[in-house]
């Protein structure tokens, strides 16, 4: 298969997945777009070191997240705004239907670490423990250890918002 067609079908079937990680890591219509773009050129160079060790989605969710860190280390280094006035954003989230609590959600993964953020987003898309440090170069055990911090965490602020709204 050619690195085009390959590119184009990756591209065409995880879409949304790039777009999880998007989402984690730009939360402004401009910088989504910009991360995705990054995003996408990381993914079309890579395609030829594929070597099929690991699923597709495994591969990709590891560029993605790699592109993604590199891009908010960037960003913090040069913290500038750039929003363009007029510009059409390829990058739509539209289809899906706003959700108060998936929207509750992504703020407060974007309010963890980067790595607590890349574990979360893992988590949420079903990858295994093992899968999960495999990508990020931890142990299992910190794996777990993290996880389940990081769902204390986030009972505990959804426990708050709830008393405060009584």
């Amino acid at each position: 298969m050619t690195q085009q067609k390959t590119f184009d079908e990756w591209i065409g079937a995880h879409r949304a997945l790039l777009f999880k990680v998007v989402r984690a890591y730009a939360f402004t219509p401009h910088d989504r777009e910009d991360l995705f773009q990054e995003i996408v050129i990381q993914v079309w160079r890579s395609v030829p070191s594929f070597r099929g060790e690991s699923a597709v989605t495994t591969w990709l969710y590891r560029v993605a997240l790699n592109c993604a860190l590199a891009w908010s280390r960037e960003r913090k280094k040069h913290p500038e705004v750039r929003e363009l006035d007029g510009m059409e954003l390829t990058l739509q989230d539209s289809h899906e239907a706003r959700n108060p609590r998936l929207e509750w959600l992504y703020e407060q993964i974007a309010k963890l670490s980067e790595v607590d953020r890349s574990l979360t987003l893992l988590l949420l898309d079903g990858f295994s423990y093992r899968d999960i440090a495999e990508m990020l170069g931890i142990s299992e055990s910190n794996v777990g250890v993290k996880l389940n911090r990081i769902k204390a965490r986030l009972v505990e602020h959804m426990s708050q918002e709830n008393d405060s709204e009584l």
